[in-house]
């Protein structure tokens, strides 16, 4: 019915604080004299691509499937007062599911990053210290 609404709104929140995070990196990139993007900023833009893409193909499969309609209240589920309970439950049970994996799934990939990033500075501090002896 409306799954989809719920890792849209955190779709929509993450965007919020994507933003002001990349405002925030760009002030202190500012006062230092390299303009790397910082690493949360990228990390933080992988998780909005997995919301709004999950949401965009799941508001997509339920347009498809007449749940969604062009015109007001635009979720079928809302015209029927006895349909809108079972809407705010799937809403609740389902999208949060959703939204809950997603994030999950994206604390994980940032995980594995972050391993292998300082797996590969120690491999390189490791190398420059033998070399130096």
């Amino acid at each position: 019915m409306a799954c989809f609404l719920a890792p849209m709104s955190e779709a929509i929140v993450m965007t919020v604080v994507q933003k002001v995070v990349e405002k925030r990196a760009k002030k202190t990139a500012g006062m230092r004299s390299e303009q790397r993007e910082s690493p949360w900023v990228r990390r933080l833009r992988w998780l909005n691509k997995m919301l709004w893409g999950g949401s965009v193909l799941l508001a997509f499969e339920h347009l498809w499937h007449g749940e969604i309609v062009p015109w007001p209240p635009f979720l079928t589920a809302m015209k029927n007062p006895a349909d809108v309970g079972p809407m705010l439950h799937e809403i609740a049970s389902v999208g949060v599911i959703m939204a809950i994996t997603v994030t999950a799934v994206w604390a994980l990939m940032v995980l594995v990053a972050e391993l292998r990033v300082r797996s590969i500075d120690r491999a390189e501090t490791d190398a420059s210290a033998g070399g130096d002896q």
